[in-house]
């Protein structure tokens, strides 16, 4: 723009030298004059279009190198955020590996708990049973005199497991309810051992004589407790431990009978899973296998909410007795 507005501007200084020359056109030596004038317009235009061209390609060299720095940058933090993306991948999958290897160390650890409590069950027990076997004959001799014909096999029936309930396959299970019955009269004819107090005060004493090894007076009194708070909340329990006084000392008929009515009566109970447990293996003991199996297998469908332990232990009791090679 600035070279077009120069030739302009020399145009009419020309002009005007030429309009005064004609005037004057025989002055010669003015025509000269003009000519070299023009030659020095030429030189001047030619200089200043060759340095606006130097401004032009230094200015295009200057967009292309910024151009050029920016692409640079732009690629350096492309490629920093690729590597913090695979830093993050990386610490995503060690992760991951580290909660795989807590669940897999949570597994081991509730299994071997369950073990442990297993074992501890099998080990108590294994002691109460020791520590009762100097005194099993005295105890034994002493059930004859207290319950009449209890000591003798006696026929429990044939029990089916059905749809996750024990039925009554014939009329054979009346024995045990006769001699039910006559528990109950021995109890009521008999001296109370129960203190006068609260249920829960009675509950817990009779359990000292459990703890205490006891077990004659301990069955006494949880017998009691049941027959006087049978709808008490704490009926189901004295029932089970009223049956474990009778496994404890081998008296498997019996305790067969006692767990029978516990799982009759208090099916829904706190120790109802436990007991139908215990029932299967009392049955097992009195020679009635097939029977025993199918109780001792079915706790875990019966009751699949059931402590851990218990499922274990049915699990431990079947393997024993081997019954799915008596199922199969």
């Amino acid at each position: 723009m600035f070279i077009k507005k120069k030739g302009i501007f020399l145009s009419i200084v020309l002009g005007i030298i030429s309009m005064n020359l004609n005037s004057k056109a025989e002055n010669h030596d003015m025509n000269e004059i003009l000519s070299l004038i023009q030659k020095d317009i030429k030189t001047l235009e030619k200089a200043v279009y060759s340095q606006s061209g130097k401004s032009s390609d230094e200015n295009s060299n200057n967009l292309l190198s910024s151009g050029t720095n920016s692409e640079d940058v732009l690629t350096r933090h492309l490629l920093k955020l690729s590597e913090i993306e695979n830093q993050f991948q990386q610490l995503t999958n060690k992760f991951e590996e580290i909660n795989f290897k807590l669940d897999k160390l949570s597994n081991r650890l509730s299994k071997v708990q369950a073990d442990n409590q297993i074992r501890f069950q099998d080990l108590e027990n294994s002691t109460f049973e020791k520590e009762n076997n100097k005194n099993v004959s005295k105890d034994y001799n002493k059930e004859k005199e207290l319950l009449p014909g209890s000591s003798q096999p006696q026929d429990l029936g044939t029990i089916s497991y059905k749809d996750n309930q024990i039925e009554e396959k014939s009329q054979k299970i009346e024995s045990v309810e006769t001699t039910a019955s006559i528990v109950t009269e021995t109890f009521q004819a008999e001296e109370k051992i129960l203190p006068k107090a609260t249920v829960e005060k009675q509950y817990s004493f009779a359990t000292s004589f459990l703890k205490n090894g006891d077990y004659t007076t301990a069955e006494k009194a949880f017998r009691e407790f049941v027959l006087t708070n049978s709808d008490h909340e704490l009926a189901g329990n004295a029932q089970y431990w009223y049956a474990e006084t009778f496994r404890i000392r081998q008296l498997y008929t019996d305790a067969a009978s006692a767990y029978l009515e516990g799982y009759q009566k208090y099916p829904d109970g706190e120790k109802a899973p436990i007991n139908l447990l215990k029932l299967g293996v009392s049955m097992v003991q009195i020679g009635e296998k097939d029977q025993g199996c199918k109780m001792i297998n079915g706790v875990e469908n019966q009751y699949p909410d059931a402590n851990q332990s218990v499922i274990q232990k049915a699990k431990y009791e079947s393997q024993k007795f081997e019954c799915n090679k008596q199922n199969s």
